[in-house]
């Protein structure tokens, strides 16, 4: 029976692309120019930016502080330039493909979103922001122990494995130490009172 609906389901999708194939290849068109724009802006911010020596810094002269500048403001320039335009794009282009469909064709589609979000409730895999967490616990552990503007290039590469691995106890410390904290707090607080 699971195949079956599955079989539906995408003959459902496949007569609905048919139907709007129009759309479909506007969507498609603007996918390749929002990640042509991308590379634009970025090799744009490479080329003018002082940060990196406009594109000529070696390996060596980065610091974690030019690092983190940089990222920043090319998240930025790519937000402002290229985000913001296809936000709107596809923000104000959805709503009036939307409104122009038949009322029977969105209540079609209304009916089968809602019949999906009930049958299936897998965890889509993620980093969760783990990624990310970890790298401004690095950059804070080197503004601690002051390495933060020292160029990359003047240390052993042993010297960042071993001051990743430090990161990694710090954050387990202090972490573990929180957990410890509000564990304690709620089982004072809550478990022991239903206890009692």
């Amino acid at each position: 029976m699971g195949e079956s609906e599955d079989t539906k389901e995408e003959i459902f999708w496949k007569n609905k692309i048919k139907q709007h194939w129009k759309v479909l290849a506007v969507v498609i068109a603007a996918g390749i120019l929002i990640i042509t724009g991308l590379i634009v802006v970025g090799i744009w911010f490479i080329e003018s930016s002082p940060i990196g020596s406009f594109g000529s810094a070696t390996l060596g002269q980065w610091s974690l502080d030019m690092i983190v500048a940089f990222a920043i403001l090319l998240f930025l320039w790519e937000l402002l330039i290229v985000g913001v335009p296809t936000c709107l794009f596809f923000g104000v282009g959805g709503y009036l493909w939307w409104r122009r469909l038949p009322e029977e064709e969105k209540q079609e589609i209304k009916g089968r979103d809602k019949g999906k979000k009930k049958h299936t409730k897998e965890k889509v895999g993620g980093s969760g922001g783990g990624g990310l967490l970890m790298f401004i616990a690095f950059c804070l552990y080197h503004i601690i122990m002051g390495n933060y503007y020292t160029a990359i290039g003047l240390y052993s590469y042993s010297f960042w494995i071993y001051s990743y691995l430090w990161t990694i106890a710090w954050m387990a410390i202090v972490l573990g130490g929180l957990a410890i904290i509000i564990l304690t707090i709620v089982y004072f607080a809550v478990w022991r009172k239903k206890k009692e």
